[in-house]
């Protein structure tokens, strides 16, 4: 660091403060200071790091389910965002939904091996367990649905929903049947919330939503079938793009054409929706994103700097090719 300081100039706590990230840094000096260490290719050294600072440069993370979309992308912004603030992360997965499974995860990280967690399993025993834990060093959450709060980051997927139904009905759809998530997932109450609600909005009759053991195109495909045999279905609001995928294979085989019989719109936009044959109308939640503002939170909390709810997240509905007017 002081061949570094030397080299640009300037002392060596100004180098401290932009490998630090901090804001207060003048740009030019900056600027300075980076070539310097992109001169001497200057690595920071973590260990020394936390010496100095009492600080385990380590954020822990609690997630369950990483073959869920929404966990794993977020689990990648999380990374990203921490090694930029040369930070590591320390990854916890719980084992089960079991309560006694949740609070070992969560006890499992403690003030003596992380500075802070980012918790990233939006179900409801999980939230429910960590109210009752006093982790000892500041904790976020990632809560699908859930209002803004200074410790929380989510997608308003309410809002997701309802765009969801209120394009359906703009097409001339009577209703809209919906194929739900899994119990126990902040997302499926989220997602029927909105659902529900713009329907009700419309005044329309609101089917009943049709029940899922899990977040997979199997389970897609196993309710699909029940609604491909339904003459009165014109429109589906699949819960996920997997469940999409089900349900449009479940109407294919039965003969039923999308969208020239049934509109099928998904929730997530995976990368693959746009190769979904046809091209999957779906809505798209950044998950990413809300990995980088967990771990900024985080970080300002750490600082106790941290001010105001973090805003909820704006979905997006990209139109693609599942969906048209009814036939009349």
């Amino acid at each position: 660091m002081s061949d570094v300081a030397r080299l640009a100039g300037v002392s060596q706590q100004t180098v401290s403060r932009v490998v630090r990230g901090a804001t207060n840094v003048d740009p030019d000096i900056r600027r300075r200071v980076q070539h310097a260490i992109e001169q001497l290719r200057y690595r920071r050294n973590p260990a020394a790091a936390a010496l100095a600072s009492n600080r385990t440069m380590t954020i822990g993370v609690v997630s369950f389910e990483l073959s869920v979309l929404g966990p794993t992308v977020a689990l990648y912004g999380i990374s990203e965002e921490a090694r930029q603030h040369g930070y590591a992360t320390r990854l916890v997965t719980l084992a089960s939904l079991e309560r006694k499974d949740i609070r070992a995860a969560f006890e499992s990280i403690n003030s003596d091996t992380v500075d802070g967690v980012i918790v990233l399993a939006p179900l409801l025993d999980a939230i429910s367990v960590l109210d009752d834990l006093d982790i000892g060093v500041p904790v976020v959450t990632f809560q699908q649905g859930s209002q803004p709060s200074p410790n929380s980051v989510s997608v308003d997927e309410v809002k997701g929903a309802r765009m969801v139904v209120r394009h359906l009905l703009d097409l001339g759809h009577k209703t809209v049947w919906h194929v739900q998530g899994p119990p126990g997932w902040m997302a499926t109450s989220a997602r029927v919330q909105g659902w529900a609600e713009e329907l009700g909005a419309a005044g329309c009759f609101a089917p009943t939503p049709l029940a899922t053991s899990d977040w997979s195109a199997a389970e897609g495909y196993r309710v699909g079938r029940e609604l491909a045999a339904r003459q009165d279905v014109t429109a589906i609001f699949a819960a996920n793009d997997p469940f999409a995928l089900g349900v449009i294979k479940a109407l294919d085989e039965a003969g039923r054409d999308v969208p020239g019989d049934v509109s099928v719109v998904g929730f997530d936009d995976v990368k693959e929706a746009p190769y979904f044959r046809p091209a999957l109308t779906t809505v798209r939640l950044d998950f990413e994103a809300i990995g980088h503002i967990a771990v900024g939170r985080v970080l300002s909390m750490i600082k106790e700097e941290a001010e105001g709810d973090i805003p909820l997240l704006e979905p997006r509905l990209i139109l693609r090719d599942t969906t048209a007017p009814p036939r009349s």
